[in-house]
Order: C-alpha cells, then structure tokens, then sequence
C-alpha cells in the first residue's frame, strides 16, 4: 500500500500517488523505493531535432559565446554549421552507426561536432583531452572509431605529435585513407586547424564538401533517425583499471537535459560553463539543457581560468555558473582579489557537495542568490539527483539533492533487498535516462544494468522518505579530485609496470581545495631503496593524464593487510593522516 508523506504543507491524494508541491511520487511503505512520476511530460525527440527546435523557436538567440575565440553562434548559426559538417561526414563515407570520436577542450566547435554527428546518424565519441597516447589508442580501439576530429593542441601538446605515436602510418596516408595496423576501424583524422597536416583534413574543408542540397537534405533525414538509438559514447574508468565505454541514447540525453533546465533557472539564462565538454556536465547539463531553454554557453576560457571566468561572468551578465567546489574556492579566492561588480543568480555544483564555508563564502562574494547541487553518473545520462528551486541551505550542504522527474531509485542491501528510508545500502535507479550498457562489454553490462533496468551505481546511499538523498560513502573505491573521478586500480595497474616498484597501492586523502588527492604507497624492489619519489612521476609523464599523476607518494616496506592477505587501505589512509598531523 502506499504511504502519504507529511512532509508539506499540501498533501493530496491523485489515483493513489502522492502530490507533494506539485510532483507525484509512488512509494513503498516505509522501504527505500521513491518513483518521481513527474510534473511535465517527457519528450520523444532526439538530439537533432532538439536542435532543429531551437534554431526554428529562437534562432536568434546567442547559442555558443566562446571569448578566447572572439566566436559567437546564435542557434540559426549553430544548426547551419552543425548540418554543413553533418553532410561533410556523409561526403566522406561515414555511415548511420559510424563512431566519431572529439578530443578537443572548451572550444566552439564541440557542440558543432556533436550536433552534427546526431544530426547524421553518427555515434560521438567523447574523449578527455588530457590522454596520453596510450589512453587514447585503447578508447579508439574499443569501440572502432572510424573517424577522429581533434584540436591542434592541448597545454602545450601537440596533438599530431600523439597521433603519429599510435599510426606512424598517419603522415605517409592520403586523407581519408589512413591505413593502420593497430586500428585498422580508423580511416579518416580531422584537425581544427589553419594548417595542413599530412594525412588529415582541416575542419573547415569538410564542412566545404558537400554541395546545397546535401546539406539541405539533413533536415528532412532527422525523421530516421529514432530517440531510441545511441548517440554518444562517454569514457568511465572501473575497478580493473580499464576505462568502460558508456553506450547513451537520444532519448536520455533530451530528456535530461529538459529536467536539469527546469531546476536550476537556465531558462533563457547566460550560463558561464567551467566544466569540460567530454563530460557528462558538459554534454547533457550544459549542451542539452542551454538548447531545450533558450540559454547562451559561455565559455570564458578554453582552459579553466578562475579569473577569465570572473570576467565572463561580469562583462557578458552570466546568470547561471556551472562548476566543481574546487573551481568554487578557485573563484571565491580570486573575487576577493579582484572584487568584480558582479551578480550571477544561481551557482550549480556537481562532483561532491559544497561545505558550510564555502557555501556562504559562494553566497557573499559571488553575490548569488541560490546555490544548486546534483548528483548522478556518466551511465544515467548525467543526473538523478537535483536541487529544487525551493530548497533550504541545509538541504543543499546535507543533501545531493531531490530525485529527479520521471525515474526511480530505490537502497538496497547486499542481498538485493530494498533497506528502510534513511539506512544506507547501495543506491539503484531505473528510468528513459540510463545507459544501453557498456560497448563491447557484455558481462560488465550485466554487472551493472539489469534485464529489470534497474542501474547498479556502487554508491552508498541514504534515501530519505521526502525523495532527498545523502551520499554516505563509495562502493566503489573511486576517487574524486577536484570533480574529476579516478580510480585507484588504474593508477596501480599503471604504476606496477615500473621496473623499480614491487607492489603499490592508491588511496584516497584529503585536500582542502581539490576535496581529494591521491596519495602512492609504494614498496621498491630489492636493490631499488634509491628509487625517489620524483622518479616515480617522472615515469608517469607523457604516459598517463596529468591528473592520474599521485600528488603524495609514500614509500613504505610493509602494507597493512587481512590474514587472507587483503589491503586495508583504510588503515594506509590513516597512516597519511597521522603522519601529516605531525607535522
């Protein structure tokens, strides 16, 4: 039977739901099961014609504002470029089904790439612009790229300079035709660049190739294509140190993007993107939210930039700011410096809850009115937790948030049991949001995503009867520097391959700004005692992404472990706590 919550002021009954300040919620006796049936209906629409929407609704409308570029895109602008390169990748032989994958920063062309591989069918690949090599040959090869757009360069690295480590074929190949032994799927490179490098295409001369009435002819393909068909591919690293390829449909990516607008005051809002494309934030709460609500991205800098991005917000009249707490401290820090006669409504903030301080420093020197918090993963489309526009200040530093409209979440035990509101247990969601599973990977697919669809997320978590939910700890041993997650096994698989290293293990600490650091323990082999520390991140240089690089490494001679010889890292994360407290 269903329980009536008396947690608001109106209560009342609707065909045996429950309507709480206008939002139905079935419910389970006193168990952890809350489904948010919703107050506006979902939209069966994929990413292009989202698009289309837009440029027909509001096309003068500013879409993109990236000031490093001096680029500004209405969302007319927006759909012409997005349909020319759509009918560029069709030019050059790539087909419905084809994955393209971006590896570029912050720049104006992403949402270009990515609305042009929808609108042709195609599967975008996002790709974190800090990997190295190695990195990026692994996610090329797992899910066959057939087809790479990349920026000319990233912090100092030359992105050709990568690609000729992985296909030294690459400058001896005619463009289009690059023929590779160790990813014989890859056929085409695209570089966003003035400049001819051997064997790739420029950008703009893809958009170049196809004639008016291919381009025309991308409009009228948008009815083949179904809201039920994958659209993007995004990277998740796992517990065995390989990063898993989530597999997301159109459908999840709309939807979302239409919910998370309607709780954090996107609404025809400028809204100052800190936080990177490849990512869920990036692709769903900013690209897809911005285009369902008539918002402007502004992107301030391509590289984050606390103080390019208070100018930003200042000079272009931001009102809404996306960001980690991290890039919250960075910015509260540098206001103080520069005291910038600003007034943004609302701060979003995602990757761990704010603290009291910083919450208030938040609200005084960033002069907002609000302060929003969401929560979710890259497999659920982004998010499944959000604020409410009626939320307390202690239930946005308690909580990550209310249950998102139209899915379902439930806490269970280690049996699969469903545990009572407010006992953790592992939090499972199910709804239009979550993955079509792991690409090329059955089994970790059925690990995590049931034939019911219920959505294992490795989180321990609190549900509390009202649809709020607190984040008790990590299944999982993930860790998660300054928004970034990383987990440990990766770093350690890594890192066991350096010749003077025994054994290592990877822990979470932590730290003031970032929330967490990862701090190395490491055992040396026998004749290595010399073996430093700074020798250790020289080995992970140009091999691993910056941020995968341990900040603390601590060698040690003995691990702490079980008698059936497992780690207790717990007692290694007390070891560097005592140690720093000494000093």
């Amino acid at each position: 039977s269903l329980r009536i919550l008396l947690c608001a002021k109106k209560i009342h009954k609707f065909h045996g739901l429950i309507k709480i300040n206008r939002r139905f919620y079935a419910q389970s006796c006193d168990l952890s099961y809350i489904h948010n049936i919703g107050k506006d209906p979902l939209v069966y629409r994929t990413i292009g014609q989202q698009l289309s929407r837009a440029a027909n609704e509001f096309g003068d409308r500013e879409a993109v504002v990236c000031l490093e570029e001096s680029t500004r895109y209405t969302y007319g602008v927006l759909k012409s470029e997005a349909d020319r390169l759509a009918a560029g990748f069709q030019c050059l032989g790539l087909e419905k089904g084809d994955r393209v994958g971006i590896w570029a920063p912050n720049v104006a062309m992403w949402p270009i790439v990515m609305f042009a591989a929808a609108r042709a069918g195609l599967i975008l690949v996002a790709l974190n612009p800090a990997y190295e090599a190695p990195e990026m040959e692994y996610c090329i090869q797992k899910v066959g790229v057939k087809a790479l757009v990349a920026s000319e360069s990233f912090r100092q690295k030359d992105y050709y300079d990568k690609l000729l480590e992985i296909i030294p074929e690459l400058n001896a190949s005619d463009p289009g035709r690059i023929n590779s032994k160790k990813l014989p799927q890859l056929t085409t490179i695209i570089i966003n660049s003035e400049r001819h490098f051997p064997g790739t295409f420029r950008l703009n001369d893809v958009g170049s190739l196809p004639t008016p009435s291919q381009i025309s002819a991308i409009e009228d393909q948008q009815k083949y294509i179904s809201p039920d068909s994958g659209c993007n591919i995004q990277f998740t690293s796992g517990t065995t140190g390989r990063p898993k390829a989530a597999f997301m449909k159109h459908f999840g990516f709309v939807n979302n993007g239409i919910h998370i607008a309607n709780r954090n005051g996107v609404y025809e809002g400028r809204v100052c993107v800190q936080t990177p494309f490849f990512h869920a934030f990036g692709t769903v709460i900013t690209i897809m939210a911005c285009t369902s609500h008539r918002a402007t991205m502004v992107i301030p800098s391509i590289l984050y930039n606390p103080e390019k991005s208070l100018c930003a917000i200042k000079d272009e009249k931001c009102t809404v700011i996306y960001g980690t707490p991290t890039m919250y401290v960075d910015l509260v820090n540098m206001q103080r410096k520069m005291k910038l006669d600003i007034c943004p409504k609302i701060a979003v903030t995602g990757g761990a809850l704010c603290s009291p301080q910083l919450f208030l420093d938040m609200k005084n020197e960033l002069r907002l009115k609000k302060v929003n918090s969401l929560f979710g993963m890259t497999e659920n489309s982004a998010v499944s937790f959000n604020s409410l526009p009626s939320d307390t200040k202690e239930q946005v530093l308690e909580t990550v948030g209310h249950v998102q409209d139209h899915i379902e979440v439930k806490v269970i035990d280690d049996q699969g049991n469903l545990v009572p509101f407010g006992t953790p247990g592992e939090l499972c969601v199910r709804g239009y949001f979550t993955m079509l599973g792991y690409w090329g990977d059955e089994e970790k697919t059925r690990e995590t995503l049931g034939t019911d669809g219920w959505l294992r997320t490795g989180d321990q978590f609190i549900l509390q009867s009202d649809g709020y939910g607190k984040v008790v700890g990590r299944l999982k041993e993930m860790i998660i520097r300054g928004g970034e997650n990383i987990f440990p096994k990766e770093i350690e698989n890594f890192l066991a391959t350096c010749p003077e290293i025994a054994e290592v293990y990877v822990v979470g600490v932590p730290d003031e700004r970032l929330g967490e650091e990862m701090c190395a323990f490491v055992r040396l082999r026998a004749g290595c005692e010399s073996f430093t520390a700074q020798e250790v991140r020289d080995f992970c240089k140009g091999k691993i992404a910056h941020f995968k690089i341990p900040r603390y490494i601590e060698m040690i001679e003995e691990f702490p472990k079980t008698l059936s010889g497992k780690i207790q890292k717990f007692k290694l994360q007390q070891q560097f706590t005592e140690k720093c407290s000494k000093k």
